[in-house]
């Protein structure tokens, strides 16, 4: 868990955010172990469906598979006992000592998750827009947005073999492609 009004001074020193990677399929492990610790942790997660067997399955998946933030205040808290914590492969590190992240980039980041760390939908959808399905049995199929109407509905148009099929979808299950 995180909290944004943390981001501004602890203490009277300035927490930093650094990046840690945790071992494979470690996240929840090397989560819980840091908040035992005293520190506090960020890990931006999206909802990814897929298929198992015959029917489709969510499930949250680490936004950067690999690895998660860390806030450490480096005058209370030493940073090496990170690398030594259960679940954690390593602190990255440029010629051996740390980097700070940009704060803005972190905030941002927050601001784009919920409470949870759940990655937010887009809030502005505009007709025209190519989208990719994050849900659902249309999962990672790229569509274009035909209409949104006054009661926030949005419409999508798929291409099925050559024919053009129109669909009503929530906006949490699309994210804008680039």
């Amino acid at each position: 868990m995180f909290n944004i009004e943390r981001l501004e001074l602890t203490g009277g020193k300035m927490n930093h955010w650094y990046l840690i990677q945790f071992k494979p399929n470690s996240h929840r492990l090397a989560e819980r172990n840091l908040h035992r610790q005293g520190f506090e942790t960020f890990l931006p997660v999206q909802k990814v469906t897929r298929r198992k067997a015959s029917r489709f399955v969510s499930d949250l998946k680490p936004l950067f598979p690999g690895y998660m933030f860390v806030s450490v205040n480096s005058y209370l808290a030493p940073w090496r006992t990170i690398n030594s914590t259960i679940g954690v492969s390593k602190l990255v590190s440029f010629e051996g000592k740390p980097k700070p992240l940009p704060l803005q980039l972190i905030s941002g980041l927050m601001l784009r998750c919920d409470a949870s760390g759940t990655l937010l939908a887009p809030e502005s959808l505009n007709e025209g827009d190519s989208v990719e399905m994050l849900t659902g049995p249309f999962a990672n199929f790229i569509t274009t947005v035909d209409t949104i109407d006054s009661a926030q509905r949005i419409w999508v148009l798929f291409d099925f073999m050559g024919q053009k099929t129109r669909m009503q979808v929530a906006a949490d299950q699309l994210q804008l492609t680039k």
